[in-house]
């Protein structure tokens, strides 16, 4: 998997150093120069992390944190020439992950990013259930690969197997999965959830025809997985 850093900074030669930097180390670098670019590029891609500049010249770096926090928690590392106590405490407050003063160095950087990337691949193994490593689940876009491929789920769908894939092995009968599931449950019936297993089952053919994660466990109801 190749990250995707998106660096806003608006002095060129800051960025090409920046950028240069990340792609050495692997990463795919995106550099935006406007906060207004950046606020883009962070709602139409996928960004793992954003190397955010605090002084932009449309917006306040500490301001765009606060607009990205109502949609995204994307990772952010400050950049900023003050070195002020005040301002490492205000940056952090409002949502930032690290932060570092200018001048810098490009491997310290890198460093941080590697840092920020492995303590949330970790923290989402341990709380998003993509434990189940065929699996991957990006809640923010409500999207879920299997062996990297995106599904085309509904809505339904998408919440039935986001509730298989967090609990692998554990096995939910259909009442259970129609309450967590379902905004209704009571207007829906045994057979709505088979059918939506029947829909996942052939979506996931689709990609790997030999396997088949979703087990059936007779008279009890449906895991990812076998039992533990």
């Amino acid at each position: 998997m190749t990250y995707r850093i998106l660096v806003v900074e608006d002095e060129p030669a800051v960025a090409d150093t920046i950028t240069y930097a990340l792609e050495t180390e692997g990463f795919q670098a995106i550099w935006k120069p406007t906060g207004e670019e950046g606020r883009v590029t962070l709602q139409e891609e996928e960004i793992h992390l954003v190397v955010l500049d605090v002084g932009l010249p449309d917006c306040s770096g500490f301001e765009l944190c606060k607009e990205i926090r109502t949609f995204s928690q994307v990772p952010v590392i400050f950049l900023t020439a003050r070195a002020d106590e005040i301002d490492r405490v205000v940056g952090l407050e409002i949502g930032g992950d690290d932060y570092v003063v200018k001048p810098f160095s490009p491997r310290e950087l890198t460093a941080r990013v590697k840092a920020i990337l492995r303590r949330v691949s970790s923290e989402n193994e341990l709380e998003s259930g993509e434990q189940h490593l065929d699996f991957s689940v990006d809640e923010h876009k409500k999207t879920i690969l299997y062996h990297g491929v995106t599904l085309e789920l509904s809505r339904y769908e998408y919440r039935l197997l986001k509730t298989l894939v967090d609990h692998p092995g554990w096995v939910f009968s259909r009442e259970k999965l129609k309450s967590l599931v379902w905004e209704d449950p009571h207007a829906s019936m045994d057979r709505t959830v088979d059918a939506h297993v029947k829909m996942l089952r052939a979506k996931l053919r689709e990609i790997r025809a030999e396997d088949n994660p979703i087990k059936t466990h007779r008279g009890q109801g449906y895991s990812l997985g076998d039992e533990p």
